[in-house]
């Protein structure tokens, strides 16, 4: 069962976040790889895994969740360009963002569209 979890887990994080995704399992192996089994099989392997949702939608979710709990900058980058991957638009995330400020406020939209910016640079440059 494990080994199924941690393959479908690894054919999807691939699919969503790509290289940014694995960089991030990679750099867990020294430290924590239990860590990283956690996302593949848990994370990408069950709930992403799931069909209730597509990926765009559970992108969505998760940009916005990690908004909301600010200091998370490097899980932003990696599901903004995820959300990428999987069809939004640059236009739509900014929504998304734009959406939460009468529920979070200010700073923390700011700094995700910072973050945002940071990552569309990059993705276009």
């Amino acid at each position: 069962m494990s080994d199924k979890r941690m393959e479908q887990g690894s054919k999807n994080l691939n699919m969503i976040d790509g290289e940014a995704g694995e960089r991030v399992i990679q750099n867990l192996q020294d430290i924590a790889p239990e860590v990283g089994r956690y996302i593949l099989e848990f994370a990408f392997g069950d709930i992403y895994n799931n069909d209730t949702l597509s990926f765009r939608e559970r992108e969505i979710i998760t940009i916005t969740s990690l908004l909301t709990q600010g200091d998370t900058k490097n899980q932003l980058m990696v599901h903004i360009n995820g959300s990428l991957n999987v069809g939004l638009t640059e236009v739509e995330i900014i929504e998304v963002f734009t959406h939460c400020i009468p529920y979070v406020g200010f700073p923390k939209v700011l700094n995700a569209i910072t973050i945002a910016k940071g990552v569309f640079a990059e993705r276009n440059a």
